[in-house]
């Protein structure tokens, strides 16, 4: 196994269109190290290790216990995201989920991703959302927003898709890139076929939407917004029908998370959000408190919870953390942004831990600081489940395939 390991880690990456890198990347040095899991987590992260050795990531350190099993690496497709109009700087990613509707111009298992930044890089301009369908190398125009004065368009990581047939998306615009002229933006819905149908906006109940997680019942949901600029989050109560996204209800569930300007992130606060409907539990990626949060109840209060219990703050392995998702194995899953508490032996860190703040492995998506932004899970389908990460320093998503069996071992 140890050979095979070695030859994985000699194959080059996959390859990226180098006149549309985002930022501009260091001299590539030795990989950092990678963190395995323990073997009681170990089963659903040891196939994404391999799988990005694969993609040229080299390994640093592998378990000795993953040297006893002969395992390939599972196939993974890494797609550039720039659209037609040469929009850079992906953030958010979402698989389309399985019950979508089938006519339209997106279909289960496609991967959507939000560009935050025009094809001149400022921050805060992209106007684009672009589909992958499964096995493709190259992104496709799923929705390209204009803006309607005096109100501009800067899509963020909150992307989410209501099996209703809508896709919802955040927008935090600026005029120039910088936290001066940031504006509160708004949710906006777009349908299946890629058209702005509504939106949500206007102060404290949207200001700054940043992330975002859904309960999605088909007809009704319940719509979780991270505000980047108000330092909290926000559930919107929402019904789903032919004719679109109709709100019910908004309830501030959280808040006290401590927010500014930045200048290379433009702006940082809280971020990532998971909600787990089994246990009625919130979890939000804190970028500031370089933490993540638990709020009980939020499916269901009718009050604010502050900022809730402290779950995970782990300054070795954490630095900014950005998006969250909820792993098949029952794991959180976070991004690092290196904006909070930045370790140049870590860059563009993934990081894996437990709903009770233990740490179970990190890998690198990139070599280089800031590359990591949006990741999302799909739902198992026949004994695999797709996990995606955005790497916003080459423009690129990477979709793995990983074998998964329902121990989650």
């Amino acid at each position: 196994m140890k050979s095979v390991i070695r030859h994985l880690a000699s194959l080059p990456a996959a390859p990226v269109n180098a006149a549309r890198v985002s930022k501009k990347l260091p001299t590539r040095g030795a990989a950092p190290t990678l963190h395995p899991a323990p073997a009681a987590h170990g089963g659903l992260w040891r196939r994404l290790l391999l799988a990005l050795c694969g993609a040229g990531v080299a390994l640093g350190a592998v378990h000795a216990a993953y040297a006893q099993e002969p395992l390939l690496p599972p196939p993974a497709v890494t797609t550039t995201t720039i659209p037609a109009n040469g929009d850079l700087n992906p953030y958010g990613v979402v698989f389309v989920p399985d019950g979508f509707p089938s006519f339209g111009n997106i279909a289960p298992g496609d991967l959507l991703v939000s560009n935050f930044n025009n094809a001149q890089n400022v921050q805060g301009t992209g106007t684009t959302i672009v589909k992958i369908v499964p096995g493709a190398k190259q992104a496709t125009t799923f929705a390209q927003l204009h803006a309607t004065p005096p109100s501009p368009i800067g899509l963020t990581m909150a992307l989410g898709v209501l099996r209703g047939g809508f896709v919802l998306v955040g927008n935090t615009p600026t005029t120039d890139g910088t936290f001066n002229t940031i504006k509160p933006g708004s949710l906006i819905v777009v349908n299946r076929n890629g058209v702005a149908v509504g939106e949500f906006k206007g102060t404290p109940t949207i200001n700054g939407p940043w992330g975002m997680t859904i309960f999605d019942q088909v007809d009704h949901a319940k719509v979780f917004v991270s505000n980047v600029l108000g330092g909290n989050v926000v559930r919107l109560d929402v019904t789903v029908d032919t004719n679109g996204v109709h709100l019910v209800k908004a309830t501030q569930v959280a808040s006290g998370y401590p927010h500014r300007g930045d200048p290379a992130a433009v702006v940082v606060g809280p971020a990532g959000l998971v909600y787990d409907p089994v246990r009625d539990v919130l979890y939000v990626a804190s970028i500031v408190d370089n933490a993540i949060f638990a709020v009980f109840g939020a499916g269901n209060s009718h009050h604010d919870g502050g900022k809730g219990v402290l779950i995970y703050a782990d300054n070795k392995h954490l630095h900014g953390p950005l998006a969250l998702a909820l792993g098949p194995n029952g794991d959180l899953f976070t991004s690092n942004g290196d904006a909070i508490n930045a370790d140049p032996a870590q860059p563009s860190e993934l990081v894996e831990f437990t709903p009770q703040g233990q740490f179970v492995a990190q890998l690198p998506i990139d070599p280089a600081p800031d590359g990591a932004f949006g990741v999302a899970f799909r739902q198992i389908n026949n004994g695999h489940v797709h996990f995606a990460a955005v790497n916003d320093n080459t423009n690129a998503v990477t979709d793995w395939n990983l074998p998964f069996e329902q121990a989650g071992q």
